[in-house]
């Protein structure tokens, strides 16, 4: 049996409710049954229609951000996926009316094209002042056509716009729009707006493979000698390198939690940062992490600890007892900005050629204990990861692998006896 169920405003394809009734051992019996099977199939049509259902995909995202419970800056990426790939996309929908062929037809078209572009072909214009466009039909003005000097530079020109290629959406952000969904839809059954998630017969993206990219000894080498210019800079990196700590944390790290006497640093906070927006939080896990450091850091750390009194002592002040470790204030009352930090690593490692990023610091730091044949449950403290070691067990399986690798050549090397030829 078949009944009409509407038009899926994706698609454009027709709603058909079907299902499947055995034959019977007379007619009328077989009849009845039909009977049955129809009534329910146009119950289901008129539950999709009833008033609790007749909320939209962004109603009940909306109902959804106001109730959940998550960190700022988490929040701050699940609107901006919902701004891009949401609303656009399934938001004017029914709740009733989605299904898995919707979200199947939603994550297929993220995957060929982030930008939604249905296949279309168009320009892609890098602002909305006037420039001149060499792909458009009109050639807009710019600084060098206003002045007729051609020699004159346009920050629009600079901006080239291009026809549009498809790039497709990273599978682990299409998960991230996955689980925003399932969250919503969870919280409409709970509601009672719907009976079943349509989320739930869908099969997110594949997990990612994680794959590290830490600098190499010599490239860390050339990193903290072109940081040596700035002593407070060259601290920075060599704390951040050798405690893996995420960026957030060494600009969250205050002096009343380093012990430089029995060489401890804890982290208990950090600094989250969305633009211009800074504010201090939890770590990442919200646990207190205790690393202990090396005597040479912890030198350098002193080292440091010394030049911020100095400075706070010629403006005749001192540094605060809870002061920063890392601050742009004389006093360690302010924070260092984290965008700052990974802007300025950015360029340094720019000009020495080094193709890397703060984080990979973090990797560093791991990959560099686990060729030193430390146990994964001790990087993983070190690290601040949850699970108990799984999470980097899975992130660094390839260095594992290369370390026992290492270890079964060293047994062999120290064997007092050998395969002997018979």
């Amino acid at each position: 049996m078949s009944v009409y169920g509407g038009v899926d405003q994706v698609t454009g394809k027709q709603i058909r409710l079907r299902e499947t009734v055995p034959a019977r051992a007379t007619k009328r019996e077989t009849e009845r049954e039909a009977d049955k099977a129809v009534t329910r199939l146009l119950n289901q049509v008129d539950e999709r229609r009833s008033p609790r259902t007749e909320a939209t995909v962004n109603q009940l995202i909306d109902r959804w951000l106001d109730v959940i419970e998550v960190e700022r800056k988490t929040r701050a990426g699940y609107v901006g996926k919902i701004e891009k790939h949401i609303r656009p996309t399934i938001g004017r929908l029914q709740v009733g009316r989605v299904t898995a062929e919707t979200l199947d037809t939603l994550y297929a078209r993220l995957r060929r094209c982030r930008d939604h572009c249905h296949g279309e072909k168009y320009i892609q214009h890098r602002t909305t002042a006037e420039h001149v466009c060499d792909e458009h039909s009109t050639r807009r003005k710019c600084v060098k056509i206003a002045t007729g000097d051609l020699d004159a530079k346009c920050k629009w020109c600079s901006r080239i716009c291009r026809q549009h290629v498809c790039t497709p959406l990273s599978a682990g952000s299409v998960r991230v729009v996955h689980a925003i969904l399932s969250g919503a839809f969870q919280r409409a059954i709970r509601w009672g707006w719907i009976a079943t998630s349509p989320v739930d017969q869908v099969d997110p993206p594949s997990v990612p493979r994680p794959n590290p990219n830490p600098p190499t000894a010599e490239e860390a080498a050339q990193i903290m000698q072109a940081a040596e210019s700035d002593p407070d800079w060259s601290a920075l990196i060599w704390l951040t390198m050798t405690t893996g700590a995420r960026r957030g944390e060494i600009c969250g790290l205050r002096w009343p939690d380093v012990d430089l006497e029995r060489g401890v640093v804890v982290f208990r906070s950090s600094i989250g940062q969305i633009a211009g927006d800074v504010w201090e939080k939890d770590t990442k896990t919200h646990q207190h992490r205790r690393v202990t450091i090396d005597p040479e850091l912890v030198l350098v750390l002193m080292a440091h600890r010394e030049r911020c009194e100095a400075r706070a002592a010629e403006l005749d002040t001192t540094v605060r007892r809870d002061g920063f470790v890392f601050s742009p204030a004389i006093d360690g009352a302010v924070q260092l900005n984290p965008d700052t930090v990974t802007q300025r690593y950015g360029r340094m490692v720019k000009r020495l050629g080094i193709t890397t990023h703060l984080h990979c610091l973090r990797h560093y730091s791991a990959t560099e204990l686990i060729a030193a044949g430390v146990d994964i449950r001790t990087v993983a403290g070190r690290l601040g990861h949850a699970g108990g070691g799984s999470t980097t067990l899975r992130t660094y399986t390839a260095f594992v692998l290369e370390s026992e690798q290492r270890s079964a050549a060293a047994l062999a090397s120290r064997r007092p006896f050998s395969a002997r030829k018979k």
